[in-house]
């Protein structure tokens, strides 16, 4: 069965037909091939996606688009403006600060892309030239799924097992969430410097600070209750996603008041048609899954695998590699889907942490949203800028660069993302 997939699948991708329904298809076929009763396929659909946690996903989705509608950004981007001053590359440091507490609250990397770039792409403009600009702001919209919630650490905890849980996923990401703004941050004001861009921006005051702050505290607030209450135990990540719902309707209603009854069905729509694309790509992955493990796929990987190296962190680096090449050419959510049941038992059987392999594989396939030639990122901000792919790779790639330098420093040093959930008890 497993040639007649992985055949079909590839023949299919490559005539741009939507990967689940690729899936889907190579399914079908494999099915047909091993002489399998097709009701098979209905029957994996349905228990793949009956998962009280898979509920998360669309609930954090419609948390993110009504604190968009809400009219969150303005307010986030007046906080940052106030804590960044008049430095060199002020408005880009600006544009990651807010895109780094947007990621606590949207969870997903395209939906704050979008947020960010239609908001401050036109500001940046008229400092910076547009490629330095979309490239900033498709940097900070990546943090979004590695700064807690993270709808892709929601994924692989769901397809992972109970190997790793939601909670501890998402503190793996702090620290090395913290560490990409910071570095961003670096890079963005070295980058303005070399092309001599103006200084921007005003001198910090305090009482300006403060001022900000009070505005944007109902906001700030809202991951520090949310992840908080998931990584104390008060609630379940499901639970978690429709009280960060909640929340939101009471920042767009009482708070900023710019949410109206209006907004809601286009926000529940958006929230629904992604959930939906995730939730089709798990239904038709199970199938492939079912029959790669009836096909004994899994074992004779790891047999693969073991032939080759006994070194855990050779393990690592091989699968890291494997993960650059899947992150430039498959969209993230159906890697996750697919590589995740066959890599994660392999990564226990060669005793690598549970949540440092997590990370590093949620990581790798983040930084491939930015990777030509199928990065998603790099064609949200294309389409938002008017630019060329080859345009915003010319400012983008320093910031591509540094994401896989931070990704090599997380193996060589893993309590970089192990310290803070172990510390929590993960």
């Amino acid at each position: 069965m497993t040639p007649a997939i992985i055949f079909t699948f590839l023949g299919f991708a490559l005539l741009r037909m939507p990967l689940a329904f690729a899936l889907g298809l190579a399914s079908l076929v494999g099915l047909y091939v091993g002489g399998m009763d097709f009701s098979v396929m209905p029957q994996r659909m349905m228990h793949s996606v009956n998962s009280f946690p898979l509920m998360a996903i669309p609930l954090f989705m419609l948390a993110g688009e009504l604190m968009v509608a809400a009219g969150i950004l303005q307010r986030l981007v007046d906080f940052a403006n106030s804590l960044i001053g008049r430095v060199h590359g002020g408005l880009a440091h600006v544009a990651i600060v807010a895109g780094m507490v947007l990621a606590a609250v949207s969870g997903a990397a395209v939906a704050s892309a979008s947020a960010l770039g239609s908001s401050l792409v036109p500001s940046m403009r008229q400092q910076y030239d547009t490629g330095y600009s979309s490239a900033v702001v498709a940097s900070a919209a990546n943090l979004g799924a590695i700064i807690p919630p993270s709808n892709a650490m929601i994924i692989y905890a769901l397809m992972a097992g109970s190997s790793v849980s939601v909670g501890g996923l998402f503190m793996a990401g702090v620290i090395p969430g913290v560490i990409l703004a910071l570095g961003f941050m670096g890079l963005a004001s070295f980058m303005s410097m070399r092309r001599g861009y103006p200084l921007v921006g005003g001198v910090v005051g305090l009482r300006h600070v403060l001022v900000q702050t009070w505005r944007a505290l109902p906001i700030l607030l809202m991951p520090i209750v949310v992840v908080g209450g998931i990584v104390a135990g008060a609630f379940t990540p499901t639970e978690g996603a429709a009280i960060a719902v909640v929340y939101a309707l009471l920042i767009g209603f009482f708070v900023t008041r710019q949410l109206r009854l209006s907004d809601l069905p286009k926000a529940m729509f958006n929230a629904a048609v992604t959930a939906a694309m995730v939730g089709a790509l798990i239904a038709f992955a199970s199938t492939m899954t079912f029959a790669f493990t009836i096909d004994l796929i899994p074992m004779q990987l790891t047999n693969w695998i073991q032939g080759l190296t006994d070194d855990p962190l050779m393990f690592l680096l091989l699968v890291m590699a494997l993960l650059i090449g899947v992150g430039m050419f498959i969209e993230s959510n159906a890697a996750y889907i697919m590589l995740v049941p066959l890599l994660a038992p392999i990564a226990l059987a060669y005793g690598v942490d549970p949540l440092l392999f997590g990370f590093l594989f949620v990581m790798n396939l983040v930084v491939g949203m930015m990777t030509p030639p199928v990065g998603v990122l790099l064609f949200v901000m294309c389409g938002i800028s008017n630019l060329s792919l080859n345009e915003l790779m010319k400012s983008a790639w320093p910031f591509i660069l540094f994401q896989y330098a931070v990704l090599i420093a997380c193996i060589a040093f893993p309590g970089i993302v192990t310290w803070l959930p172990r510390t929590l008890g993960y």
